[in-house]
């Protein structure tokens, strides 16, 4: 590795970082971090701070320390190059005239896609693209499966005690594990768009499903669905009652089933008595929702797993044995496998430890 190509991990590494400061604010954007370097110092940097606000290039440059003419220019996805709630960046990149723009990944949008990077080259300046490309991708993994499916990115979190129950055969499932883990799922929650359960998690637990352990960091309301497929839903559950910061769908395939307390119902007709969750995804797509945590129960996941939805996994294991052959599993139904080979694997990408707990994050293969 040469020693060019070294200085553009180095800054390129300090644009993730603050491409990072947005996580939770961007959606449905991507998170973006820019630095602008002359002579090897960091003269501007900025990100992507909210939706609807400045781009990372454009808050860069308004930080500038000294004129950007012949500065090396790190951003973490290509520029856009066309109109949207703001104007493009790379025409105020070229005004810049910079030496260099380093980019480390394409923007998979198919507005933008290469048309950035090709227009900076046409007006003579040097583009480099691939730089911490994987860190990018991972970075924006969201942003990426939204933007070219229009389907929101799922992630299915369950807690366990280490004999994998979710609970006791008398449903008590308060608190399996740790408060730092619980601390952690509300940073997941506050990371998201949306954050989804079947109506008997609603009624035995009776959740917020809000972010509230940690600062709230976007000012985006906090869409909670909430699956109906039978029962009907109390009206005093604290999903109904709890509102600040935060909305309340019903996803159910009854037409005529009213919610007083409802923000919205979704109708979708069922499917040999369920509720498809992937028709119930293509509308929350549909509302620029980008990413959906699936909190349970049981029969949500097995549905979402058996349609394929799920995109990344965090598993919460207490060192605590719960026994039972009655106490529930993460996963109920019929089984996703008739054989052990035919289950589904985790691609792991992390083990943590969360107080006296693990956590288990990976990716379906």
């Amino acid at each position: 590795m040469n020693l060019e190509y070294q200085r553009h991990i180095y800054f390129m590494r300090r644009a993730i970082e603050l491409a990072e400061l947005g996580r939770g604010k961007t959606s449905p954007n991507p998170m973006v971090g820019c630095v602008i370097v002359k002579n090897g110092k960091i003269i501007g940097e900025g990100y992507h701070e909210e939706a609807g606000k400045p781009h990372a290039e454009i808050n860069a440059l308004n930080t500038l320390t000294e004129s950007p003419e012949g500065t090396i220019i790190y951003i973490s996805l290509e520029p856009c190059i066309h109109y949207g709630k703001t104007p493009p960046c790379v025409p105020k990149i070229i005004e810049a005239k910079p030496s260099e723009v380093v980019i480390a990944m394409q923007d998979p949008n198919p507005l933008v896609s290469g048309k950035g990077i090709s227009e900076l080259r046409n007006q003579g300046i040097k583009v480099t693209v691939g730089v911490l490309e994987h860190e990018a991708k991972k970075q924006n993994e969201v942003f990426i499966k939204y933007i070219t499916t229009k389907m929101p990115f799922v992630i299915a979190k369950w807690a366990m005690s280490i004999d994998g129950k979710i609970a006791t055969k008398s449903k008590n499932s308060k608190y399996l594990t740790s408060i730092e883990s619980l601390r952690l799922v509300h940073k997941i929650r506050n990371d998201v768009d949306s954050i989804l359960i079947g109506g008997n998690t609603a009624i035995i637990d009776n959740p917020y499903l809000t972010p509230r352990l940690v600062e709230k960091t976007s000012n985006r309301t906090k869409i909670r669905v909430v699956l109906d497929k039978k029962s009907g839903l109390p009206e005093n559950l604290n999903i109904f009652k709890f509102k600040e910061g935060a909305e309340t769908w019903i996803a159910t395939p009854f037409s005529d089933r009213r919610y007083k307390s409802a923000d919205r119902v979704i109708v979708i007709p069922p499917v040999e008595g369920k509720i498809p969750l992937g028709k119930l995804m293509e509308e929350l797509g549909k509302e620029n929702i980008t990413s959906v945590l699936i909190e349970g129960g049981g029969e949500t996941f097995s549905s979402a797993f058996s349609e394929g939805l799920i995109d990344k996994v965090f598993v919460f294991i207490a060192p605590t044995i719960v026994g039972g052959k009655d106490a529930p599993t993460p996963i109920e139904g019929n089984g996703l496998a008739e054989t052990v080979a035919d289950g589904i694997n985790l691609r792991i990408e992390n083990i943590i430890n969360s107080g006296r707990d693990i956590v288990i994050i990976g990716y379906p293969e």
